[in-house]
């Protein structure tokens, strides 16, 4: 797992024409191009709970929720972990986060939270699991396939990505 490998977002093939993504085909349904959605956080009260539920809404939509065995639930709670681990970061070390957007296709689901902020995200090190704070990265580091950072030069902020694998 990489931390910082730079993935430009739609690296996973072109995407459909519109963001909304309201396709209901699930993780093993025939899904012919990725899903989309996308939600803009700037200026939102409350948005750990309004990114959890809004990924949660997609999850049912494609399928992932409601679970059939206990490692597609396992799949999916992890998906909502990453999604409040990210968005928190944004709240708490950039200036909170402008946009959430999330892609799904047969194999992976990518979850990207862009932010005005400057800082490097980097899980702590030494991780100290017994000490208050400071898990956030690490969790991420520790669910996803893999993860990183995308900034656009002459842009201010920058989008932390993360991959997830779509349960069997």
């Amino acid at each position: 797992m990489s931390t910082t490998r730079p993935c430009t977002p739609g690296d996973r093939g072109p995407e459909p024409s519109g963001a909304s993504g309201m396709s209901d085909a699930g993780p093993s349904g025939p899904v012919t191009g990725p899903q989309v959605r996308s939600l803009a956080l700037d200026g939102q009260s409350g948005v750990v709970p309004l990114a959890r539920d809004f990924t949660r809404q997609a999850l049912y939509a494609w399928g992932w929720l409601p679970a059939a065995t206990a490692d597609q639930r396992a799949a999916a709670e992890d998906v909502l972990l990453v999604v409040s681990e990210l968005v928190t970061n944004a709240c708490l070390h950039a200036e909170g986060p402008d946009h959430l957007r999330i892609t799904c296709d047969n194999k992976v689901i990518r979850l990207e939270v862009s932010d005005r902020g400057t800082g490097q995200p980097a899980p702590r090190t030494p991780h100290r699991a017994g000490r208050p704070g400071g898990h956030g990265m690490f969790i991420v580091q520790r669910l996803c396939l893999d993860w990183g950072v995308v900034r656009t030069p002459g842009v201010t902020g920058k989008t932390v990505w993360a991959e997830l694998g779509a349960p069997a």
